[in-house]
């Protein structure tokens, strides 16, 4: 178990470090970012974020659906489901709050729609790094270096993943005039949850998997749901100017390319 705990850290540890460093990408740029880099940056973290929904938890949520005793899209369709519509009542929660306290007051400085944003990437960082976890806990387990690659791999292609998002929330932070330090430590902040999950599901054992499909699939739904209602349309341009969209395109393409390779 020990080591479980330990690779786990140096696992998650690692994927927290990447949004820190996709975080980081405030210190490059003063608040007023060019509107065609935003979207840009915004396309590309959403179609990299659209292609992990598919990729790192969708598919994998299916495969595990179908070893549980449940038909294999119950646990997949109520996941998604469930997780759309609870990103949907955070909104509607948080527009409330904002509605009530007024335009002046923020939450640490940010707009409803830039909370929103970042409460949808703290929440599918938690089956994320319950993922990482669990995979290093059956490697260890199960003792195959072909088990042990593919944790290593799965850590790796989250990491990745983590870069873009990262600068996906930091930017919108620094866009609403946080000053530069608080946006960064904000938006890192939200990849804390990867190593907090993803040690306390060694902890718990193998017991953990059981819920796999459920979690993972609900992540997909809160993701699919702020993709839809931030990101896209943040990424969307008028008249000739599709920066955003081509960021879309090639944060998606890389994405597959990536997690299809890597496996």
């Amino acid at each position: 178990m020990g080591n479980a705990v330990f690779y786990a850290a140096c696992g998650t540890g690692f994927t927290f470090l990447m949004t820190a460093l996709g975080a980081a990408v405030v210190f490059l740029f003063k608040k007023d970012v060019d509107k065609k880099v935003e979207r840009a940056f915004m396309g590309f973290a959403g179609g990299v974020m659209l292609a992990a929904c598919v990729w790192s938890l969708l598919i994998p949520a299916i495969e595990d659906a179908k070893e549980s005793v449940w038909p294999a899209w119950l646990p997949v369709a109520c996941g998604f489901a469930a997780g759309g519509l609870f990103l949907f009542g955070m909104d509607r929660l948080i527009a409330g709050w904002f509605d009530r306290m007024g335009d002046e007051r923020r939450f640490f400085g940010m707009t409803k729609n830039t909370t929103l944003l970042l409460a949808a990437v703290a929440l599918h960082n938690i089956p994320q790094g319950i993922a990482t976890g669990l995979s290093f806990l059956m490697a260890l387990e199960e003792s195959g270096r072909q088990v042990f690659a593919a944790a290593v791999v799965l850590a790796f292609g989250i990491g990745i993943q983590n870069l873009p998002e990262g600068s996906a929330v930091a930017i919108p932070i620094r866009r609403d005039c946080v000053d530069k330090k608080r946006a960064f430590f904000i938006s890192a902040g939200a990849g804390i949850l990867e190593p907090i999950c993803g040690i306390g599901v060694t902890l718990l054992g193998k017991n953990a998997g059981n819920l796999m499909p459920w979690m993972l699939s609900f992540a997909a739904g809160a993701m699919i749901y702020v993709i839809s209602e931030e990101l896209i349309p943040e990424a969307a341009g008028s008249g000739n100017d599709r920066a955003g969209v081509l960021g879309v395109m090639i944060g998606f393409l890389i994405m597959m390319v990536l997690n299809v390779a890597l496996g």
